[in-house]
């Protein structure tokens, strides 16, 4: 097992395939079982950029295996704010914890900090860059919801020039034999090319379209990303394509009947309420799965009894 957990592109395929099958032996654990898995452990929790799921996962799930969490979810609280070094920062916070989870705005932080310290560092998002951890609880939902991963076809709609959720985890799914990709975006946030780029041409298909339609009759999962204005350096690009794409229940009259919606939330509208409550949509057992696959993370950088 690696030190740290900063991108997909560091796994192997037999890796992911380990933090799978952890994710099940805690699922299947009583929980008071859990919380002897990391009894007096600390984590930090560095939270340079604004979250929601990730960080209230991650401190959700130290708890319930028996450790404790200390961190920030605002840097305009720290020293940071004062003019302190990523360097200063996690050299004087690995004398507090056992492990380091981070989101920061800056591509490459994360394995900035990895290189910083002996502690095992966690990618919990670097800007546009990588987002593993949430591509690993996908491919666990992905799993559970349809029984395999291998094979599938995937649809991508929204923004995926931007999202690190999406570059990490069309990564991940080539390694599981995922050949078919469904890429529904408005030309300006289209997947950047060297994504699609790989050694062995022509086994994997790329179809880019900007029919939602089109993707929904054809895909197992589709992943609906939200437009991110904080990405947009000019608001006014950024309402040109705000809306390019919101899926109504409606629109899934043509579904096949197992597919599943995803999407890594927050959603602004992209999403119609109406989808909530169908068979279809799977965005919110999704964020259940991140506690499950975080624990699973953090038991295995930490050395945990499972």
């Amino acid at each position: 097992m690696k030190k740290d957990l900063i991108s997909m592109d560091d796994l192997t395929l037999d890796e992911i395939k380990i933090y799978l099958e952890v994710a099940r032996r805690i699922e299947a654990m009583p929980l008071p079982e859990r919380l002897r898995v990391l009894p007096g452990k600390i984590m930090a929790s560095l939270f340079f950029e604004p979250s929601t799921r990730t960080r209230l996962s991650f401190e959700s799930a130290m708890h319930r295996l028996g450790g404790s969490v200390i961190g920030f979810a605002d840097q305009g609280a720290t020293s940071v704010s004062k003019g302190e070094t990523l360097s200063d920062t996690i050299q004087t916070i690995e004398n507090y914890v056992d492990i380091i989870v981070m989101r920061h705005p800056g591509e490459g932080t994360a394995r900035r900090a990895a290189e910083l310290t002996d502690l095992p560092v966690i990618n919990a998002g670097d800007g546009s860059n990588q987002h593993p951890t949430q591509t690993l609880l996908d491919l666990y939902t992905i799993e559970k919801d349809l029984g395999r991963i291998e094979g599938i076809t995937m649809a991508f709609v929204g923004d995926l020039k931007y999202s690190r959720t999406v570059h990490s985890l069309v990564r991940a799914l080539m390694k599981f034999n995922v050949t078919e990709f469904y890429l529904v975006a408005p030309e300006a946030l289209r997947l950047p090319g060297y994504f699609m780029m790989n050694d062995q041409p022509g086994r994997y298909r790329f179809i880019e379209t900007e029919s939602l339609e089109e993707a929904i009759a054809k895909c197992d999962i589709l992943y609906m990303t939200r437009i991110q204005r904080e990405r947009f350096p000019d608001l006014l690009e950024y309402e040109k394509v705000k809306d390019s794409y919101v899926l109504s229940h409606s629109m899934l009259a043509s579904a096949k009947a197992d597919l599943r919606v995803l999407h890594p939330l927050p959603r602004v509208n992209e999403i119609s309420t109406d989808v909530d409550h169908t068979r279809f949509a799977g965005y919110f057992p999704q964020t259940r799965n991140g506690v499950i696959m975080r624990q699973a993370i953090l038991s295995m950088h930490l050395g945990g009894r499972i």
